[in-house]
């Protein structure tokens, strides 16, 4: 796979550490949101979905840091929103990167080459890229026209500045396995990886048609990884990971391996359910119910095969079974003969519906803290 053997023997180093320490729940990537703000409107996100005393809300680039320090995991996503229309973004991720943690920008690429001059090549650091299939089908699922055109030129841009660059990529219901397999030719001819996963059905996205299941999503996959034999393409995953996505391993997700940080704290219990904030990494850990969530566990989760589910998952399965993991690596993906078991869902929990709780709850501690602002800088009576 095309991830720099340092990176690896960093992060397997820490894998062993965590395992060597006794430790059950550790994590791996910091989801670091520090704005929700966005310039596209996607049909498939349900992150934009708030009101704009939220959306205009940031992280400062201490609180940023002082994430990843409490953290500890050895690499940090920067999704959001667009992280470029933070003001403070470059010196977020220098001091990111002061600190050793392999940094991924996530961007959508429409500020990138106007933004390039804020960042510095650093073995530490990629940009990575949204790009949801070739020139018709992202401009779709971005809901705008020329975003593909500009996300590329971008790409190239960034690369001739000596910049890493991969792409993420969001496989949706309705995507034929011929078309993503064009697509990852496209990208093998652009020279970068690809970061590829299932949509997550977000409950506040507008589009809830198009979300996979699990049984749609293994099919699909076998099917691409069938067309992909004997080809070049790069993906930035484990292959456990890929043959997860392909039916051929039983994983259960690890909620907390990849932790969300944003504007309300750390969020419980993942990157994708927002049921409740934490004020510390330390209280996230210790006071979410992880065995209330899951596929099998709970409704929201029934259909989930995200990677900051299962990513975490595949990378402890290959510290716990190296043999297994060469293996797959080496025969590489099946794509034919009986699935693994899946998942019974019948003794699940039925979802809870809370977003509107949540951000009316967020809504009050906002204007709470400008009334205490405004009540601080009062003059005072002579």
């Amino acid at each position: 796979m095309a991830i720099p053997f340092f990176k690896e023997l960093r992060i397997g180093g820490y894998l062993l550490k965590q395992r060597l320490l006794g430790r059950k729940r550790f994590p791996l990537v910091l989801m670091l949101e520090p704005l929700f703000r966005c310039n596209l409107a996607c049909s498939g996100c349900g992150k934009i979905d708030y009101p704009d005393a939220i959306l205009d809300r940031r992280l400062t680039p201490q609180e940023c840091w002082d994430a990843a320090e409490e953290c500890g995991a050895p690499m940090v996503a920067i999704p959001g929103g667009e992280p470029l229309i933070h003001k403070e973004i470059g010196e977020i991720v220098r001091g990111l990167v002061e600190r050793k943690k392999f940094v991924s920008l996530c961007t959508n690429a429409l500020l990138l080459e106007k933004k390039l001059d804020l960042f510095e090549p650093s073995p530490y650091f990629f940009f990575s890229v949204h790009l949801d299939g070739l020139k018709e089908h992202h401009d779709k699922a971005v809901s705008r026209d020329g975003v593909f055109d500009r996300a590329v030129a971008a790409i190239k841009a960034a690369k001739a500045r000596g910049f890493a660059v991969n792409v993420n990529c969001t496989v949706f219901d309705g995507y034929a396995a011929e078309d993503i397999a064009r697509f990852m030719d496209f990208t093998e001819e652009l020279g970068v990886g690809v970061s590829i996963s299932p949509g997550y059905a977000y409950e506040r996205a507008p589009d809830q048609e198009h979300f996979l299941n699990r049984a749609k999503t293994k099919n699909l996959f076998r099917k691409v990884f069938a067309l992909g034999k004997g080809k070049n393409w790069s993906f930035m995953h484990s292959s456990l990971f890929l043959d997860f996505l392909a039916g051929n391993q039983s994983f259960e997700c690890t909620p907390w391996g990849m932790p969300a940080r944003n504007v309300f704290g750390w969020q419980k219990p993942c990157y994708l359910i927002g049921e409740g904030y934490a004020k510390t990494f330390k209280e996230l850990m210790e006071t979410t119910d992880w065995d209330s969530y899951g596929t099998g566990k709970y409704e929201k989760c029934a259909n989930c095969m995200a990677h900051c589910g299962y990513e975490p998952t595949a990378a402890n399965a290959a510290l716990a079974h190296p043999l297994k993991a060469a293996w797959v690596a080496l025969r590489g993906i099946k794509t034919e003969g009986p699935l693994a078991p899946e998942i019974d869902l019948s003794q699940q929990r039925p979802a809870q519906y809370v977003f509107s709780e949540q951000v009316q709850q967020q809504l009050s501690e906002v204007h709470g803290d400008e009334a205490a602002n405004v009540k601080h800088h009062a003059p005072t009576a002579a």
